[in-house]
């Protein structure tokens, strides 16, 4: 028995085995993050840094591209396992993170402190969901639904992030 993962996920009960070794699954689980016991949606979003770090390297127009074709695959990804385990927007998908927090960070330079304040206002609108995110998550379903409140809270802590830095109260 293990502290970190469970045994079956979702109403169709399937292994980190059977996750793990499906594309799409391994995707939509932010590479395994997503198998976490607990706060599995900021392991996805701790998960997300180092793509973030990744994509940063490019120039602005390829890692627009880029976040924008996770975004968009996202639905996709999301909407196939959220099938697979036939369940709505379970816990361990959090590919949506992912593409959250690659949207958040989309207009700030890459520094330490623009690092860590996207993750924590990323987190902070995501699991509070004020209003307009709440009713997104609780109206819309399917792979949009499950992207589009995250998006939405992205949007939120990237303008944050950006004033924080405007600002000059991070650099």
């Amino acid at each position: 028995m293990s502290i970190f993962i469970n045994s079956f996920y979702g109403a169709n009960k399937l292994t980190p085995k059977q996750i793990l070794s499906d594309p799409i699954l391994f995707l939509a689980f932010g590479f395994g993050s997503g198998l976490a016991k607990k706060a599995p949606g900021t392991m996805g979003t701790i998960a997300a840094i180092p793509v973030y770090l990744l994509f940063v390297q490019a120039d602005f127009i390829t890692y627009s591209v880029f976040t924008a074709i996770a975004s968009i695959t996202g639905i996709w990804i999301c909407g196939i396992a959220a099938n697979k385990l036939a369940e709505h927007d379970f816990g361990g998908i959090v590919w949506d993170e992912i593409a959250g927090y690659l949207i958040t960070m989309w207009l700030v330079p890459c520094t330490w402190q623009t690092v860590l304040a996207g993750f924590v206002l990323f987190r902070i609108f995501d699991i509070l969901k004020p209003w307009p995110i709440k009713w997104l998550d609780r109206h819309v379903k399917g792979g949009i639904g499950i992207m589009l409140d995250d998006v939405l809270a992205a949007v939120f802590a990237g303008g944050g992030v950006f004033m924080m830095f405007n600002y000059q109260w991070i650099s």
